[in-house]
């Protein structure tokens, strides 16, 4: 047996270093890729050898998995190669650009500090001053921000959720426009789609999410589906306006464990109550939302969640008494 040093992957003596043809079988980026993030972002920052190679080490692997983490939640791959190079304190700035926080206009926030909950509190007023104001590019650079520095849960109940509500108040009374409201949720919806791509990967529990025939409101629901998402299950979203057959087809189809119903008006869930009171005899069924009172989920044979989907989340992966 040679007794002498150990080699790494391709043999690298382990501490050395990682070469690029490593270093992109295990993210998954082809050389190329790597390159060129290497050159227009600073993304990478690898050292020579002795005999000249570039060599990448665990933090170059690790910027170029955050990157990618970015991009599967929607942002494109300069703003994804920012973010990953904010997230690690020490770093040089990326020559493709300013940090997301200069950018934005905004200090970064101090998420470990005192100060944390005042700038997730500014960066809230400031999104909902940029969506008032039609300025979507504003949005979305304070979108940047707050995924920057705080986790999806915190986004959700303390910004996004609120304002939704606030928006829908504002509206009734007449203090911004139909054309504003739909400006914002449209803005909002679309960054939220954004974050749910790939969301029924995994081997996690499976979940049909849908609102009912008549139901065109979907944003709480599409909150929720986040959090579960976060929480580790796959989930397969169907949006507004489904009907009970189309949720029957998809849920059988997946053989998914759990289907959640969103509504926020009681009419749709009472309107096809015989048809989703059958879908709860075969498998695992919770409505939430305004429109689910405890009463039309108990006529169902389903479970009444909160109206906070942050909490409905957690009470749908919560472990079940058997």
């Amino acid at each position: 047996m040679n007794e002498g040093a150990p080699s790494g992957p391709g043999g690298t003596p382990p501490g050395a270093g990682l070469r690029i043809g490593e270093l992109s079988r295990r993210v998954g980026v082809t050389p190329d890729v790597l390159r060129a993030w290497e050159r227009r972002y600073g993304l990478l920052r690898p050292r020579r050898s002795r005999a000249g190679q570039r060599l990448y080490t665990s933090s170059d692997e690790a910027r170029v998995r955050e990157m990618l983490g970015h991009m599967d939640g929607g942002f494109s791959a300069a703003v994804a190669a920012r973010l990953a190079l904010a997230e690690r304190p020490g770093r040089p700035a990326s020559p493709g650009g300013p940090p997301a926080a200069a950018s934005a206009g905004a200090a970064a926030p101090d998420v470990d500090g005192p100060r944390a909950a005042a700038d997730l509190t500014a960066l809230a007023g400031a999104l909902r001053d940029a969506l008032h104001g039609l300025d979507e590019a504003r949005a979305e650079r304070t979108l940047d921000l707050m995924l920057a520095g705080f986790g999806l849960d915190t986004i959700l109940r303390d910004v996004v959720l609120p304002f939704l509500h606030d928006l829908g108040e504002a509206w009734a009374r007449g203090d911004v426009t139909v054309g504003q409201e739909h400006f914002a949720t449209a803005v909002v919806a679309g960054r939220l789609h954004a974050l749910a791509r790939g969301w029924d990967a995994g081997v996690g529990p499976r979940a049909v999410l849908a609102c009912p025939s008549d139901e065109r409101h979907d944003l709480g629901l599409l909150c929720f589906a986040l959090a579960l998402r976060d929480r580790g299950w796959r989930v397969w979203y169907l949006g507004a306006d489904t009907p009970a057959v189309a949720i029957d087809g998809v849920a059988t189809a997946v053989d998914a464990d759990v289907i959640v119903l969103g509504a926020v008006r009681a009419e749709p869930l009472a309107g096809v109550a015989s048809e989703l009171a059958a879908l709860a005899t075969d498998r695992r069924l919770c409505v939430g939302g305004r429109g689910a009172s405890p009463a039309l989920a108990a006529r169902l044979g389903a479970q009444a969640l909160p109206d906070d989907p942050i909490a409905a989340a957690d009470l749908v992966s919560a472990p079940r008494l058997t």
